[in-house]
C-alpha cells in the first residue's frame, strides 16, 4: 500500500488570518471538496464533552468543518452515541444537555445534534465487520449509520486504556451504541450493583432472553442466558446495571479499529484531528489535567490510521510540559521511550495501529504535507 497522505498546519496565526480559516484551508488542501456531497446527510463525529472537562474541542472549529460541508451542498450534523458509565452523557437529554452547555448548538455551529443511538443507548444497527477478528457484528449507533457520508472531527489526546485518543478511538468506541461500547470494553457480560437496584423491573421487561430477573425487590442477571446486549445498561433508571470492564487494553484496541471499519466501510469519509490541550485522560472525564506537551497543530486525511500515527509522532516529538503527568513519570524513572506508555504503562496504542492496518481500514505510512 502506498503512503497515506496526510495534511499538517500549526497554530500559528498573524493579522489577518485565525484559526477557522487554518483549518479551512487544511481540509479544502485535503480534499474534503472530492467527495459528493451534494444533498447528502453527512455525520460529523465529535466529542462533546463531559460536563466539568474544558479540554474538549471548542464548537468554532465544527462551525468552520459545518460550513465547508454546508457550501459543497451536504446536510451536516454533529452526532455521538450515549455513554456507557454514569455521567452528563448517559442518554439523549442529558447529553444533548451537555452539548449545550459546552457551546455546542445549532445557532454556534449551524447545524442540530443528533444522538447516533437515541435517547437510551438502544438505538442501533448491526453492522458486519467483514475480516473482524474480535467482532462479527458491531452495534452502531443508527443515526450514525443512516448518514451517506462521515466525517469524524478527533480532539486528540492520551487515553487511560487505549493509550491515546484519536481518530479510531473517536469513530470506534465513539460511535459504537451502550452494547457496542461493552462489547469493546468488555470479555464478560453485565451485572447488578445491588445497593443502587429499586427493584423496579426495567431490565426484565427490556430483556428478550430471560436473563434479567427481579427477586425480593433486587434484579439479578443470568449469565447462562445472558447474550450480552446491553439493553438492560440503558433503561436502567437507578444506573445499577454496570458493565464489566475487564477486556485487555491490546484486545480493546483491537476491537475499536473493527468497530471503525464497520463504521466507515462503503461509504465516503474524511478525518480530521486536532492536537491541541493533550490532556493525559479522555475527555469523557468530568475534568482535564495540565496538557502533557504544548498545541501542535491541526492534520486531515482521508486514512484515520494514517492520521492517528502522523498525530502520535508530532506529540512524540515534543518536549514534555514541566509540572505535567508526563514530566513526573519521566523524572520518577518511568521515561518509555514513548510519551503515550510513559503517562499509562499499561497501554499500547500501537496494537490499534497494527490492527487496523491488518484489516484494510488504513496504512501506518504517510507523507505529511503542511498547509499554511
Amino acid at each position: 500500500m502506498e503512503k497515506a497522505k496526510v495534511y499538517f498546519t500549526n497554530m500559528r496565526t498573524q493579522n489577518g488570518d485565525n484559526l477557522q480559516g487554518k483549518l479551512e484551508r487544511l481540509i479544502k488542501k485535503a480534499g474534503i471538496g472530492q467527495i459528493d456531497f451534494e444533498d447528502k446527510y453527512v455525520a460529523i463525529k465529535i466529542h462533546f464533552g463531559e460536563p466539568g472537562n474544558l479540554a474538549y474541542l471548542r464548537p468554532n472549529y465544527a462551525k468552520t468543518v459545518v460550513d465547508v460541508i454546508k457550501e459543497l451542498g451536504g446536510k451536516p450534523y454533529l452526532t455521538d452515541c450515549n455513554t456507557l458509565y454514569v455521567g452528563g452523557r448517559k442518554n439523549a437529554l442529558d447529553h444533548i444537555q451537555s452539548a449545550y452547555e459546552n457551546g455546542f448548538s445549532p445557532f454556534s455551529t449551524g447545524c442540530h445534534i443528533l444522538i447516533g443511538d437515541g435517547l437510551k443507548g438502544t438505538d442501533e444497527a448491526l453492522v458486519p465487520v467483514e475480516g473482524g477478528v474480535y467482532v462479527k457484528e458491531a452495534k452502531i449507533g443508527r443515526a450514525v449509520m443512516d448518514a451517506d457520508v462521515f466525517i469524524s472531527l478527533s480532539h486528540f489526546k492520551g487515553h487511560e486504556a487505549a493509550g491515546f485518543g484519536g481518530a479510531l478511538k473517536n469513530i470506534g468506541m465513539g460511535c459504537g451504541s451502550r452494547a457496542g461500547k461493552m462489547e469493546q470494553h468488555s470479555a464478560g457480560k453485565p451485572y447488578v450493583y445491588e445497593d443502587d437496584c429499586v427493584g423496579c423491573g426495567a431490565c426484565t421487561r427490556i430483556c428478550a432472553h430471560g436473563a434479567a430477573v427481579v427477586t425480593d425487590g433486587i434484579a439479578a442477571i443470568d449469565h447462562d442466558k445472558c447474550v450480552g446486549c446491553g439493553r438492560c445498561i440503558g433503561v436502567c433508571p437507578k444506573d445499577a446495571v454496570q458493565p464489566a470492564s475487564d477486556e485487555s487494553n491490546d484486545i480493546l484496541n483491537c476491537k475499536i479499529a473493527e468497530y471503525t471499519k464497520a463504521v466507515i466501510d462503503g461509504r465516503p469519509h474524511f478525518h480530521i484531528s486536532l492536537v491541541v490541550d493533550v490532556s493525559p485522560y479522555c475527555d469523557c472525564h468530568a475534568e482535564n489535567d495540565v496538557a502533557i506537551v504544548p498545541n501542535i497543530g491541526m492534520f486531515a486525511s482521508f486514512d484515520p490510521v494514517a492520521l492517528d500515527v502522523a498525530c502520535a509522532d508530532a506529540v512524540n516529538a515534543q518536549q514534555p510540559y514541566v509540572g505535567s503527568m508526563l514530566d513526573e513519570n519521566i523524572k520518577a524513572g518511568h521515561n518509555l521511550n514513548d510519551h503515550f506508555t510513559t503517562v499509562f504503562p499499561t497501554t499500547n496504542w500501537k496494537s490499534a495501529i497494527a490492527h487496523g492496518v491488518k484489516i484494510g481500514i488504513g496504512t501506518d505510512e504517510y507523507e505529511l504535507i503542511e498547509v499554511k
